[in-house]
Parts: structure tokens; sequence; C-alpha cells
């Protein structure tokens, strides 16, 4: 009999694989760009840098192959998210530490370092943990998925909110990613309460392709702020000006938002089949 373990993974749970391989490793990049800002003061700022350059070298291997729940690949993987999720908190907590944990005003925390950045790495290292405890064909791994994304997209809605408000929204236009990171909030908390209700499934797809519209919006306008910007070069204005890169967080949670609710899409759909 063939080992259901060795079996390769089904293509959502692919997917995801690709996806959390995908953002750890382009993390390097995001990462540098920011921590430049102050030329890399701290040496730990090099940590995250360093950590997302080796992931790809330790998870693709078992991507590869499309097996992620035994052997080396199932190993590599649990290292890989527990070691991301300890990196996300510990650099949650020094981003508050730089401002927030002296001051603890609401001035503090906008012009802290982004304390919910970090928490990048602790999202996507619960998503390979997920992948790796959590059965293929479990009924739960889609709703698990959509919390995830839910979480990721209230991180979004923190986010928005402290960077624009270190310029007072001064363009009505900022106000934009905050009013769509609400709404894919709630439509996703409904998802996870009621994930049985397909017609609502639906409308969170519809919200979903509203979210990568958002995002490639927000992309195009940071990279006109930072080409009109005030420095003699785009590189100066590309590190000190609008990140171009944080309004792509929108599309990005969108599509793992949109993998879980196809699972749980195909899931009612079977079921409703056999009864």
């Amino acid at each position: 009999m063939t080992d259901p373990q060795a079996e390769k993974s089904p293509l959502k749970v692919w997917l995801v694989e690709w996806f959390a391989l995908g953002n750890l490793a382009f993390l390097a990049l995001d990462i540098y760009m920011a921590h430049s800002i102050n030329q890399f003061t701290h040496w730990a700022e090099w940590t995250p840098v360093v950590f997302s350059l080796g992931v790809p070298i330790v998870l693709l291997p078992g991507v590869l192959a499309r097996r992620h729940r035994t052997g080396t690949a199932r190993f590599a993987g649990m290292s890989v998210g527990i070691a991301s999720v300890l990196l996300g908190i510990v650099g949650m907590v020094l981003h508050l530490e730089s401002t927030f944990f002296s001051e603890q005003t609401l001035k503090a925390l906008i012009y802290a370092a982004p304390f919910a950045g970090p928490l990048s790495y602790t999202g996507v290292g619960l998503l390979l943990i997920l992948n790796r405890l959590e059965p293929d064909d479990s009924p739960h791994w889609g709703t698990w998925i959509i919390f995830l994304a839910l979480c990721g997209f209230v991180g979004n809605l923190s986010l928005s909110l402290c960077d624009h408000a270190q310029n007072g929204f001064f363009h009505p236009t900022e106000w934009i990613s905050v009013a769509a990171s609400a709404f894919a909030v709630s439509f996703l908390l409904i998802a996870v309460i009621r994930p049985q209700e397909i017609w609502f499934l639906k409308w969170c797809v519809a919200m979903m392709l509203l979210q990568v519209i958002v995002g490639l919006l927000g992309f195009a306008l940071h990279l006109i702020a930072d080409f009109t910007g005030p420095a003699a070069n785009l590189t100066t204005n590309l590190i000190y000006g609008a990140p171009i890169f944080a309004p792509l967080l929108f599309p990005n949670l969108a599509i793992l938002a949109a993998i879980g609710i196809w699972e749980l899409q195909s899931s009612r759909m079977i079921e409703t089949a056999v009864v």
C-alpha cells in the first residue's frame, strides 16, 4: 500500500507552500530597503535579511518535490516556521522598544518603527506550521488559511493607519487603504465564523478582487510619489519616501484568502453532492 503521507501535496497546499517561500524570500529586499533608512545602525537589523536569503535554500527542495509532511521537508518547514514566528515576535518588540515602550503614547506608536511589519514573518511561519500539522484533507484547513489572511489584513489596517497618520493623511487617497483593509477584515471575519455559507464566500471573492485593485493603485501612487520626490535620485526617494512595496500587501493577502475560499467552496460542493 502507498503511504498517504508520502503522496504529493494537493494543489492548494502546494500553492500555500510557494506562497510562504516567495514571501519569506521577498522580505529580504523589503527589509533591506526599510533598514537602509538608518543604515543598519544595529547589527540585529541584518538578522531578518540573512534569514530570508537562507529560506529558499532550506525550503525549495521540499516545495519542488511537492512533499511537505515527511522526512527532511517536514523538519525543514517546521524549523523555518518556528524560527519565522519567533523572529516576527522579537522584531515587533524591538520596533516598539524604539519609542513606544519609553513614552507609551499614541504619538510614540505612530512614529515608532512599524510594529506590525515584523509580524509578516510570524504569519508566514504559521502557514508553514499549519501545512505540516493540519492534514491535507482536513475540513478546517481552508478556514485556517482565511483566518491567517484575516490576521494579515488586521496588520495591514494598522500599518495603513500609522504610516499615513505620519503625514496627517495629506492626500485624501490615503484613506482608501484604511477603508479597504477594514472591509477585508469584516468580510473575512464572517467567512471564518460562517464558513458553510457558500453564497457569502462569493462576495468574499469579489472583496478580494477589490483588494487587488486597491493594492495595484497604491503601488502606482507610491511609485509616482517616489519618482517625483524631493531627492535628486530615485534610489534615495525609494528608501526615504513612500514605501514602494507596502501596497502590494493587499493583493498578496488577497491571494492567500482566495486559496482558503477556494478550498472551502470545493469542500462544501463535495458535501452537497454527497448529500
